[in-house]
């Protein structure tokens, strides 16, 4: 699960911050990039549906898949990474992108506990 995370930081990073400062733009590229998270994300679910029991009665079905999630975490990890290496210290933004990133880690720990203890189950996409 730990690579399929890193594998979607480093598209984002690409998207978003680039590589030696420079955005992938070209059309292509982008479309790559996108495809490439959407395998990724499917391959998240497709290993917690065959590794995680699923709890259906009197769970409640949460919006997302957990590969959606960990796709949000990357993102929002790579946005906080590069405030940290480019914003003062002081920047309210550095500040709000890292309480981005602790309040999704702590949402999927939730998910992660409630998925586990039966309380939440995932779509079925």
């Amino acid at each position: 699960m730990l690579w399929f995370a890193r594998d979607l930081a480093v598209l984002h990073e690409r998207r978003i911050v680039g590589r030696g400062g420079s955005i992938d733009t070209d059309p292509a590229a982008v479309h790559e990039i996108e495809r490439r998270r959407t395998e990724l994300v499917m391959a998240v679910d497709d290993w917690v549906t065959r590794s995680v029991p699923q709890h259906r009665l009197g769970a409640t079905l949460h919006t997302e898949t957990v590969g959606s999630v960990i796709d949000r975490l990357a993102e929002s990890s790579v946005r906080a990474h590069h405030a940290l290496m480019t914003l003062d210290a002081h920047d309210e933004m550095l500040h709000g992108a890292w309480h981005h990133l602790a309040e999704l880690a702590d949402a999927y720990d939730d998910l992660v506990r409630d998925i586990v203890a039966g309380r939440r189950r995932l779509p079925e996409w």
